[in-house]
């Protein structure tokens, strides 16, 4: 524990002497021109046929967590690295864009018939105009807010323990997204999805099952400044109240995965149905999300019919997500969020209900591009039969970007 807080000490004085040096530089310097702007990196072919942007970003943390009953853990790894390309080919009407992951937990186990997963994104866009986007490939699902979000773009070092269980994550089908942005007044927007159903890079299996995903999105004082509701925190601190409201419905027919596009496979396949609800506030600094997540299913416990001691189930159940951030002119943020996850009662004495109390400071450089997170959790696990076991986690992030 010493070490831990030795570390974050030590970082923290790093920072503290980037920021002196910061003073001495100008404050339009390229650096922060490139990174407040939302250009990127790349290149057009001389004949304008062709284009490629280029990107990448690494989440370096280190943590420690204490379990009721056992011996504190510590970590320290590279929770994410990625790598994106986007662009055009022959029009800009013709977008493709590829997102490749090479962390330890991006790729997951390698074994026979599972050659990891590397692959994140790799889809083809086509713009008839600015309003409306198709798409075939495999991306993320229109699901809950906070999944859509990139993970680099999070307030805290990792999304909520009811994103974790009920999201619908990324698949591959075609795709449809619909919305006439206004600024100052009234527009929705909508955004739909035929998919495969068991998520990124499965081979293992086919099924006839399709997955079919359908999300509106309602923005009742106009559109946040810089797609605003794509990313947590308002660093554009909104000079007027801006709100989002979106509801998301899907069902993935004969599933094979304990989650739908995630999960350990089940021993039979059943239907499943999920219910997102989210709200994003933003206004001069402050940031409220609110969250609803529920996943459905019909006799979710499935057995092995070779041996009927073996069973695998269906994670049904729901939960919700309260957060709320003030973003300080000097670039630094505080942040508590609140998530309550309660199971089904078919599988109460499988998996527990738990609540989480997360509490964080940020530190933005260059937005998030370029930032220092640090955050305390209490989880509270109620197993079924059983008292309540209390357990909390530190950690500490740098990101950084392109």
């Amino acid at each position: 524990m010493k070490k831990f807080l030795l570390s974050i000490s030590l970082l923290f004085s790093l920072i503290t002497m980037a920021q002196e040096v910061k003073k001495t530089v100008p404050a339009k310097s390229i650096l922060e021109n490139y990174y407040m702007s939302g250009k990127k990196l790349g290149f057009t072919a001389a004949d304008s046929l062709f284009q490629m942007n280029i990107g990448f970003r690494v989440q370096s943390r280190i943590g420690f967590g204490k379990e009721e009953g056992k011996s504190g853990v510590a970590e320290g790894e590279i929770r994410r690295m990625r790598l994106k390309l986007d662009g055009f080919v022959v029009d800009p009407k013709f977008g493709y864009k590829v997102e490749l992951g090479f962390s330890a937990r991006d790729i997951g186990t390698v074994a026979v018939g599972n050659s990891g997963n590397v692959i994140l994104d790799g889809v083809f866009f086509y713009h008839p105009n600015s309003d409306l986007t198709f798409a075939f490939g495999q991306t993320k699902l229109p699901g809950n807010n906070q999944r859509v979000i990139s993970s680099g773009s999070l307030e805290l070092t990792d999304r909520s323990i009811n994103n974790s269980k009920f999201n619908i994550d990324r698949d591959f089908g075609f795709f449809v997204e619909y919305a006439k942005v206004k600024k100052e007044s009234f527009y929705y927007g909508f955004k739909g999805a035929i998919s495969k159903g068991e998520g990124r890079n499965w081979v293992k299996t086919s099924d006839d099952g399709i997955a079919l995903t359908g999300k509106l999105e309602l923005f009742p004082l106009g559109a946040f400044t810089k797609n605003g509701s794509n990313f947590e925190a308002d660093l554009m601190r909104e000079k007027s109240p801006k709100l989002m409201l979106s509801g998301a419905f899907s069902q993935n027919n004969n599933a094979l995965r304990s989650q739908g596009q995630l999960g350990s496979s089940l021993y039979e396949s059943r239907t499943l149905k999920s219910v997102f609800v989210d709200a994003v506030f933003k206004y001069n600094g402050w940031s409220a999300v609110g969250a609803y997540m529920s996943r459905a299913a019909k006799d979710p416990i499935t057995v092995d019919a070779s041996d009927i001691s073996k069973t695998q189930a269906v994670f049904v159940g729901h939960g919700y997500d309260a957060q709320l951030s003030y973003l300080f002119p000097s670039e630094y943020q505080v942040i508590g969020r609140f998530s309550t996850q309660k199971v089904h009662d078919d599988i109460k004495t499988k998996s527990p209900n738990m609540d989480e109390y997360t509490i964080g400071v940020s530190k933005y450089l260059f937005g998030h591009k370029m930032k220092v997170q640090t955050e305390l959790s209490y989880d509270a696990v109620n197993k079924f039969g059983s008292s309540t076991s209390n357990n909390w986690f530190a950690r500490f992030q740098v990101e950084i970007g392109l």
